[in-house]
């Protein structure tokens, strides 16, 4: 298939493809007349990288499970460097939780403070 017809399929553009390409995760094969070229592989590797961007991964984290999937493997999660991007952005998440967990709590506080603070004030106008 042409790279119009994988866009449209993966849904992105056909920009993103090139770039993709450009950053060697996406094959550059060309047929005869120099158009590029893709196949139902192509459109997998497209897929898992979406599924990725999706839960926040950025592209280069993507790489380790393109790569698995180009070397035959059935998912891209089933190579040690995609298990080892997965950890990492596990505990990346959980750090993330646990610092607006703080926030929020902060936030909590200040609020009940604003309150408590408010309604003797409220009470004498009302």
């Amino acid at each position: 298939m042409r790279i119009g017809e994988l866009a449209e399929r993966a849904k992105t553009s056909t920009r993103t493809l090139r770039y993709y390409e450009s950053r060697g995760l996406l094959p550059a094969r060309r047929d005869a007349n120099g158009y590029r070229t893709y196949d139902e592989e192509d459109l997998r590797l497209l897929r898992q990288i979406r599924t990725l961007r999706d839960f926040g991964f950025d592209l280069e984290e993507t790489r380790p499970f393109v790569d698995c999937l180009r070397a035959g493997h059935p998912s891209g999660d089933a190579c040690p460097a995609s298990l080892a991007v997965y950890r990492r952005k596990l505990a990346e998440l959980d750090g993330l939780i646990g610092r607006l967990t703080d926030v929020r709590d902060q936030v909590a506080r200040q609020l009940a403070g604003a309150e408590a603070e408010a309604a003797p004030k409220c009470e004498m106008t009302g």
